[in-house]
């Protein structure tokens, strides 16, 4: 390792607080990027499968252009009028259901998802959260209560009940998803209220990341919701990852499911690495929270930030981008599964457009993870720079994740790499 890095690892330790990680065992100083690439100091290029924050792609230069226009000229809050802020409003809206018609701006995904569940916790009159088991919502404390993926470090709040995520393998012989999913909720409900608290919400990532990536089958969701509202309850879909169309069929993956949510949640992508997050809302969901308590933040929906989210836009109007994702994510499924058809140790792929995982088994009828040979994996496509990530309870599930920006070009160069690597580990 070089002594640069070094020193700055060295001098990272001690001047940071306590539970910064590095992504990657071995630390890599980047100095610039471009679209699905980084790269270090030496001038290597490193395909980012994993990032998708940096959406559009890393240095996009109409985002780029956009933020520097703005900062030379004004930063202002949402305490003053702003055009920038209601055009980017009323185009955001336009992507969602009608219904769905009223935006706040927090700054991260984290404060998307305390203010979503504030708001339920006050329209409703109930305290209970229904989660999947593994779930990953954000870090606040708040949010944490409810975020089971942190660990024991991390309780569970006691008005939160868990229920597995949509894996269909889990459901027994002459009962479909929908009824499995649904009865789930029925039991979290009546233990809620079992222990006296009424049910506020049910939050889930429409893309089920950190329970292992589950996409299909859609459609069962309808029934989820049904259950919730009828215990008068509110769903809150979380966007922060699967939002701004990484899933490929659609901007938002709630819709994939034919359902409507009272809330809806967005970061990562948003501002293309802008710290801005979105919360949308069906009006009678929050007005009276509004009218009576309000919300305010410094940070969110600042001029650079709006700029920044408004160029976003602009770049999906321009380059076609969903239509991108749903091709170049079908290329890269078809190619690891291609890859890892023979595998004993591949229990199967998962996933939707840009948003795919592999399932990395010790064998594939007991499908008992294997994280090491994961994580072994990772590595060795890191030593090649492609960079990917993992995810899942048993921290067994190969995450592709790259910016929307990945290109035909850059499918070919992951799968390339991937089948050296498959030769050796899988």
């Amino acid at each position: 390792m070089p002594n640069r890095l070094q020193d700055i690892m060295r001098r990272r330790d001690i001047v940071l607080g306590p539970g910064y990680q590095f992504s990657e065992t071995i630390p890599v100083e980047f100095v610039s990027s471009f679209g699905a690439h980084l790269v270090d100091r030496d001038g290597n290029d490193y395909l980012d499968a994993y990032n998708n924050v940096q959406g559009v792609g890393h240095a996009h230069k109409h985002v780029v252009d956009a933020v520097c226009r703005q900062m030379a000229a004004i930063n202002t809050d949402t305490r003053y009028p702003q055009k920038l802020l209601v055009d980017y409003a009323e185009r955001l809206l336009a992507t969602v259901p009608p219904a769905l018609s009223k935006l706040s701006l927090p700054c991260t995904g984290s404060e998307a998802n305390d203010l979503a569940i504030r708001v339920a916790r006050f329209h409703t009159g109930g305290e209970g959260i229904i989660a999947t088991r593994w779930a990953f919502h954000g870090r606040t404390r708040e949010v944490a209560s409810f975020s089971p993926m942190l660990g024991a470090g991390s309780p569970l709040g006691p008005n939160v009940r868990l229920i597995a995520a949509p894996d269909p393998r889990l459901v027994g012989s002459g009962c479909s998803l929908e009824d499995y999913m649904r009865d789930q909720i029925r039991s979290a409900i009546r233990d809620l209220d079992r222990h006296g608290f009424r049910l506020a919400a049910l939050i889930t990532d429409s893309a089920f990341t950190s329970d292992g990536i589950f996409t299909h089958p859609v459609g069962f969701m309808k029934a989820v919701v049904d259950e919730v509202h009828a215990a008068g309850g509110l769903y809150v879909a979380d966007e922060v990852q699967s939002g701004f169309a990484q899933l490929g069929d659609s901007m938002w993956g709630f819709s994939r499911h034919d359902v409507l949510p009272d809330i809806v949640t967005m970061g990562k992508a948003m501002g293309n690495g802008f710290p801005i997050s979105g919360v949308v809302f069906r009006p009678e969901v929050s007005h009276e929270f509004g009218q009576t308590v309000g919300y305010f933040n410094t940070l969110g929906g600042r001029s650079i930030s709006v700029a920044a989210a408004s160029a976003v836009l602009d770049v999906f109007e321009q380059e076609n981008v969903r239509e991108r994702v749903v091709s170049n994510g079908a290329t890269l499924r078809a190619g690891l599964e291609a890859l890892t058809r023979e595998s004993p140790y591949v229990g199967e792929i998962r996933g939707s457009g840009l948003y795919l995982g592999v399932e990395i088994v010790k064998d594939k009828r007991t499908l008992e993870p294997d994280s090491a040979r994961c994580e072994a994996i990772i590595k060795d496509l890191r030593d090649r720079r492609v960079l990917i990530s993992r995810t899942g309870p048993g921290s067994n599930v190969l995450k592709v994740r790259p910016p929307v920006a990945f290109t035909a070009a850059d499918a070919s160069r992951l799968l390339e790499t991937f089948a050296v690597v498959a030769r050796h580990r899988l």
